[in-house]
């Protein structure tokens, strides 16, 4: 079992940043894939970016729309992920989850992931 727990979610002018912390329970974690995923009001939870296990080579994968501007990193020894988003815009405004899947290479599909956490809500004004 795994509980994730985010943190740094805010308000924030847009052209901002803010960095999302996730920190995991357990001994296991470098074994899992992390993902950050968010959720606007009235649309579904949408991927944000992923960063494979530490087998996998800690590889990164990131959304279209938040390439260039989000950065996602891990810290096993404390095991935790990290998402530093840049120059916000205000269609990021989102509650957002960070989720671990075992053994994963960091997959956009929300269904693959085994663990969720409960969320940081982030709003950008304009």
């Amino acid at each position: 079992q795994v509980q994730l727990v985010e943190s740094g979610g805010g308000l924030v002018q847009a052209g901002g940043s803010l960095r999302l912390s996730c920190a995991a329970s357990g001994r296991t974690f470098s074994n899992y894939a992390m993902g950050w995923f968010r959720q606007a009001p009235g649309k579904e939870r949408e991927f944000v970016a992923a960063i494979s296990w530490s087998g996998g080579g800690g590889r990164t994968y990131y959304a279209d729309s938040v390439k260039g501007r989000f950065t996602i990193s891990r810290d096993n020894a404390k095991n935790t992920v990290y998402l530093q988003m840049n120059n916000l815009k205000p269609e990021d405004t989102a509650v957002y989850y960070c989720a671990a899947e075992w053994s994963g290479g960091g997959s956009r599909s929300p269904r693959s992931y085994d663990y969720w956490g409960q969320g940081t809500q982030v709003t950008v004004s304009s």
